[in-house]
């Protein structure tokens, strides 16, 4: 399996961000599915972030409110992304 990511570290803060399909963001259920599944490749205790982009590539992201506020305030290319694969 290969997703894409990225582990961050900001302001003191370490979290981890990972892309998933749009209906993912839209089902509390799969949410917490997808956090928990991708929780095993990162760090313990380290908040994850969905994070969806639409047809025009403009992302949305869920998880903690203060790291998805940092977020929304910046460009995705300033994210260092990686290819995982586990």
């Amino acid at each position: 399996m290969q997703f894409d990511g990225a582990l961050v570290k900001e302001q003191g803060v370490t979290f981890a961000i990972v892309v998933v399909k749009r209906h993912v963001l839209n089902n509390s259920i799969e949410r917490e599915e997808a956090r928990e599944a991708f929780s095993l490749y990162f760090p313990p205790g380290i908040p994850i972030i969905l994070m969806a982009q639409d047809s025009r590539g403009i992302p949305t992201y869920h998880g903690r409110k203060d790291i998805v506020k940092f977020l929304a305030n910046i460009h995705p290319s300033q994210i260092p992304w990686k290819r995982y694969t586990v």
